[in-house]
């Protein structure tokens, strides 16, 4: 059989684009909001919690029907976008970095936030005593302390971001070229039966899993 190294590695490419950019966002995001969760009591933390932690239970068809609707035309948001961008924001690779972002965040934060509160908080209010900043006890104790559940987190956002399937197909689609990951590219070739492409695909992804978990392993 002939592969189309084009055809073939498409996919892949877009698939890491949009997992970098994932993990990235993810990890800042998951981190600012685990940081301000962590060891913190308030009327409502409970309410917070359930809201930051939906979309880890919730079907990934569910996440991604929600966000069609956020994202549409008719929604403010993706008025905003076409205004800003002279295009709509729905069937596109920026779609599909949403989805994995949102499907992604639950998994950091309660990663990131069980490193935070792991830290010894004596240690930070002895930083504070010594006249640190709160910038400086998250640069020079926090995040040191909690570096290990910080490499994980950014680990599982990479994957997550790499292996999201139900709610990206449903906002960004699977158009070849512009919007098929890896894992949509994997569905359309076992069902059209070309399981040589499938597999290969599959192997792409596991090498790029393996690789990213051997990283932070010999980091840790």
């Amino acid at each position: 059989m002939d592969i189309n190294w084009t055809d073939f590695l498409a996919p892949v490419w877009l698939s890491l684009k949009i997992s970098v950019i994932t993990s990235i966002i993810v990890f800042i995001l998951a981190t600012a909001a685990a940081k301000a969760m962590a060891n913190r009591r308030f009327r409502g933390r409970s309410l917070v919690e359930t809201v930051l932690l939906l979309p880890l239970v919730l079907p990934p068809t569910v996440v991604g029907f929600i966000l069609l609707v956020l994202l549409g035309r008719r929604s403010w948001i993706g008025r905003l976008y076409e205004q800003l961008t002279t295009q709509t924001i729905l069937f596109t690779w920026v779609a599909a970095v949403i989805a994995s972002i949102v499907v992604a965040f639950p998994l950091v934060y309660r990663t990131v936030k069980s490193g935070f509160e792991s830290v010894e908080r004596d240690l930070e209010d002895a930083a504070r005593a010594q006249g640190a900043s709160e910038l400086q006890v998250l640069r020079y104790v926090s995040l040191p302390l909690a570096s290990r559940s910080l490499a994980a987190g950014y680990v599982l956002g990479f994957a997550r971001g790499l292996g999201e399937f139900g709610a990206t197909i449903m906002v960004a689609g699977n158009i070849p070229g512009r919007t098929q990951t890896v894992p949509t590219a994997i569905y359309v070739a076992v069902d059209g039966g070309n399981m040589i492409l499938a597999w290969m695909w599959v192997c792409s992804i596991i090498a790029i899993s393996a690789v990213m978990l051997m990283i932070v392993n010999r980091n840790s």
